[in-house]
This record gives structure tokens, C-alpha cells and sequence, in this order.
């Protein structure tokens, strides 16, 4: 059985001392058959990359040492609740498993936004604050039907 606590533990240490560094105050370690395949803190502070969140780094690392996109062997703790991109990343790698140490309410009465932007993307497009429409080419050829063909579907 996996050490949940001790890996949440890493990916607080690692959080804090990215807080210590001037970064965002997440970490994230990924294990697989019980070693850890990746550790990482989140980075936008040092790239000016929007999507360098521990996770997303953290899965990123994963991928390459593993050498497959797929990751459904692997369990991802984090110091903080994912972010809604960094669940789907997660869901995307295919994760069956993740642990948090800290919500995103304890996040947002910190001033971090995260729990704010989850009740937003469950509202109906038209109601978030970001617009996002749907607007339809005609006689366009659609790429999703290419990649089917080339798959053989």
C-alpha cells in the first residue's frame, strides 16, 4: 500500500520551498509501482508559462522518464487541490489516482484564486466570465474526421 502521507509531505516541502524561492506555493510528486517518477513545484515564476503548474511539470517529467503519454499506473500527490487543466491533464494521462494535501478554499483565503475558477466552469458558456462561443465553418473539412480516417475508424 502506498505511503499517501509521506508523499503528500514531499509535495508540500516542495511547495514551500518554491513559496521560499518567489514561486507559487504547489508542488507535485508522481509515483509509480511505488518510486517516485517525478517531482516538481510550480514554475510560472521562472518561465512566464501560464501552464507550468507542479502538475502539469510533474506529468510532463512522468511522460519522458516513462517514455509514454499514458500514466494510469501512477498515483499523483499534490500539495494543493489540481487545478481544473491540471485534472484534465490528469484525466487526459489517463490518472486513476490522485491525493491533495490542501483545498483550494484554504487557497483562495490565502488570495490564490482556485476554488473561484472551478464554480465558474460549471456554469453554462454563456455565463462564464471568459467567452467562449461555438461558431461553426461551413464547408470546412473537419480535422477530427481526418484523424479517424487515418486510424482506420
Amino acid at each position: 500500500m502506498p505511503d499517501h502521507e509521506s508523499y503528500l509531505r514531499e509535495a508540500t516541502e516542495l511547495a514551500l520551498a518554491n513559496v521560499a524561492e518567489g514561486g507559487s506555493p504547489y508542488g507535485a510528486v508522481i509515483v509509480a509501482e511505488g518510486r517516485v517518477v517525478a517531482r516538481a513545484a510550480n514554475r510560472i515564476h521562472a518561465t512566464n508559462d501560464p501552464t507550468d503548474h507542479a502538475e502539469m511539470v510533474a506529468l510532463r517529467a512522468a511522460s519522458q522518464s516513462l517514455g509514454r503519454p499514458k500514466l494510469a499506473d501512477c498515483i499523483v500527490y499534490a500539495s494543493g487541490r489540481p487545478c481544473p487543466m491540471c485534472h484534465a491533464a490528469m484525466r487526459f494521462a489517463g490518472i486513476e489516482q490522485g491525493y491533495f494535501a490542501f483545498t483550494a478554499e484554504e487557497a483562495e483565503a490565502e488570495g490564490l484564486v482556485s476554488a473561484g475558477i472551478y464554480a465558474e466552469l460549471c456554469r453554462p458558456l454563456d455565463e462564464q466570465p471568459m467567452q467562449v462561443r461555438h461558431y461553426p465553418l461551413t464547408g470546412e473539412p473537419s480535422p477530427y474526421r481526418a484523424w479517424a480516417e487515418r486510424k482506420g475508424r
